[in-house]
């Protein structure tokens, strides 16, 4: 087996194709999902039993259920992907606070608790791997979607931050920022505004969960241990 895989958000589109590849790749996987189990019970059907060391639910925008969470990963952790979340749309003037107080929990402090109480065995063991699913929006923004802007730019600056401070200890932490991804998350668009967007991207289509998945593989395999710090955008040079 090639170690042990946290998958933070495995039920969502994305989720689901990194973790189907990472099984392929030989890699043993903690899945974590909110509230499509579902989804998770369809996956896991089909995988090898030794594959699936573990399924935790948790709702991330609680921090009572973080801690929970955290005490639930008995298994040791080799590398996390943090591929969990959830946008909002709508004018930033009409936003609550409990939305913001919501956002910032779910993708910006889960991530850095959960961080927090798996590195010191990474650092100890001088290995370890940390990759984010951010987004096309962390960089350049996106009206309507400020506050989810926000929260991926701050994971983009964790990322190389934090790369630079546990590069000596081998430890490596990246982040692949997609564009326009063919997912649930986007059903909210009509039929005629998809195809307005994949009109501006030069590639002239949307994205696949399993080209995110594939980068993952990518980053993980030991050939890609010198990327550090980078955030790899996977847009279909969108933007």
């Amino acid at each position: 087996m090639e170690g042990n895989v946290l998958i933070i958000g495995a039920s969502g589109d994305i989720g689901v194709a990194i973790a189907e590849r990472l099984a392929n790749d030989g890699y043993q996987l903690l899945l974590h999902y909110n509230k499509n189990r579902k989804k998770i019970d369809e996956f896991s059907e089909k995988l090898d039993k030794e594959c699936l060391l573990t399924v935790i639910q948790a709702d991330l925008k609680n921090d009572i259920m973080i801690k929970e969470f955290l005490n639930k990963l008995v298994f040791p952790v080799d590398y996390i992907i943090f591929a969990g979340g959830a946008a909002h749309f709508g004018l930033f003037q009409d936003i609550t606070e409990q939305i913001m107080n919501d956002m910032l929990t779910l993708h910006v402090k889960a991530p850095w608790m959960i961080t927090h109480h798996l590195l010191p065995a990474m650092i100890q063991q001088k290995s370890g791997k940390i990759i984010f699913i951010t987004s096309l929006w962390g960089d350049i923004g996106a009206s309507n979607e400020v506050v989810y802007s926000s929260v991926k730019g701050a994971q983009n600056s964790f990322v190389k931050a934090l790369a630079k401070e546990v590069a000596p200890s081998e430890v490596s932490v990246n982040a692949i920022s997609p564009g326009y991804i063919e997912t649930k998350m986007n059903n909210y668009l009509g039929e005629d505004e998809k195809a307005a967007l994949i009109a501006e991207i030069p590639i002239n289509r949307a994205g696949l969960p399993s080209e995110i998945a594939h980068t993952v593989s990518f980053l993980l395999d030991k050939q890609s241990n010198y990327i550090q710090g980078e955030i790899i955008n996977v847009n279909g040079a969108w933007k």
